[in-house]
């Protein structure tokens, strides 16, 4: 895939989207839990030396639910996707996030690292907020 208008078809395929701007799409993927959804969005963004990538990222919990040295403890850990925050309606937000450069991006692994980051994030939301699907 080498454009944001192929990732946006190919997303088409799989889910219904809930927005759709020209450079921002978000939308739910199932998680295995039944009744359990990830909110997922995929930007389009340039680097400082002007390449595109595809930012995967998905809201995880409030800031508030867990210490910033945790977060960056996780870090370390994860083989696919990063810890990071950002506000989420006015509320600082943890936001687990992958970027996948266009100049290698396939649909296979794209759909992989959706799922994997969506999945992580689930499963640490279900430790910091148990039984609330907040995100």
């Amino acid at each position: 895939m080498e454009t944001f208008s192929e990732v946006r078809k190919h997303i088409l395929d799989k889910y219904e989207l809930k927005i759709d701007e020209p450079f921002i799409i978000g939308f739910e993927v199932p998680m295995q839990t039944p009744g359990r959804l990830q909110s997922m969005f995929l930007a389009e963004l340039k680097t400082v030396d002007g390449h595109r990538v595809l930012r995967v990222e998905t809201p995880v919990a409030p800031l508030a639910d867990l210490a910033a040295d945790k977060c960056l403890r996780i870090n370390l850990t994860q083989r696919v996707g990063y810890l990071a925050v950002g506000d989420l309606d006015g509320i600082p937000y943890i936001k687990m996030c992958e970027n996948l450069p266009y100049a290698t991006l396939e649909a296979q692994g794209l759909d992989y690292v959706i799922l994997q980051v969506a999945n992580e994030a689930d499963q640490m939301e279900q430790s910091l907020e148990p039984g609330d699907d907040i995100t």
